[in-house]
């Protein structure tokens, strides 16, 4: 595949990315994608056009197409294909990730990310957005608007939320995880109790005691998939000691 340097700026365009994806795209492929996200069916599914590119190719292709103009970028998020949008998305996230990139560029890709946050429609847009490229952003700037996201009737923007500060951790402050957490805690959606339970043992490898203060006050009452999702790296006792605490607040509430 070229690089980057290799493709002239007159190509990066959403138009010549979608004629890749096409060049890249599979019936085989297109029918696992599209078992995968449940497309078109269930809660989550919304209908998105996959066209059958695997993902790995998409992301391949953001790389080569990481000095895309922001206007174009937009385009590709307006796509109907899913993998325009993730592959929108990426070019995002790839560039966030190369430390030669500029205060601006990186402004330019956080403000397009939320203010087109209704094209974010499934679980991987807003992982590959908020794993790196948000929280670099936000890091040494006010975090209220996650605070704001956590409480939206958006599942999409309150999953941005909780997995913006993946960057934080990173950085070694945790504040923000969990107090999001809390938040999120009586949250009735599964893909929240998954990135919740996620950040939550994220957070507590840089914080073992911060994730057990956090557990001592909520295991009983938080979600058991974010629960489980929280303790996966605890060893047998620990685990049995928070999943009875759950058990035994169910067994309360039956009563």
């Amino acid at each position: 595949m070229a690089k980057t340097s290799s493709i002239p700026i007159f190509q990066l365009t959403a138009k010549e990315f979608i004629k890749q994806l096409y060049v890249l795209k599979s019936d085989a492929e297109q029918k696992k994608i599209e078992r995968y996200f449940k497309s078109g069916k269930g809660q989550y599914g919304h209908g998105d056009k996959f066209i059958g590119v695997p993902m790995g190719k998409v992301f391949a292709l953001a790389i080569a197409y990481s000095e895309m103009p922001i206007k174009e970028i937009e385009k590709l998020l307006e796509s109907d294909i899913h993998e325009a949008r993730a592959g929108a998305v990426s070019i995002m996230d790839k560039a966030s990730r190369n430390k030669k990139i500029t205060a601006e560029r990186l402004k330019d890709f956080y403000d397009l990310y939320m203010k087109r946050h209704d094209r974010i429609n499934n679980w991987d847009l807003v992982d590959l957005g908020c794993l790196n490229m948000t929280g670099l952003y936000l890091f040494d700037k006010s975090h209220k608007i996650l605070y704001r996201m956590a409480k939206s009737k958006n599942l999409w923007e309150r999953r941005t939320a909780i997995l913006s500060t993946c960057y934080f951790i990173r950085q070694n402050q945790t504040e923000d995880t969990f107090k999001i957490a809390q938040i999120l805690l009586k949250d009735s959606e599964d893909l929240i109790h998954k990135a919740t339970g996620w950040m939550l043992r994220f957070a507590g490898d840089k914080s073992r005691k911060t994730l057990l203060d956090f557990l001592n006050k909520y295991a009983a009452t938080m979600p058991r998939t974010m629960l489980r999702s929280s303790i996966e790296k605890f060893d047998t006792k620990q685990k049995k000691f928070y999943m009875q605490l759950k058990v035994k607040s169910e067994l309360k509430t039956t009563e």
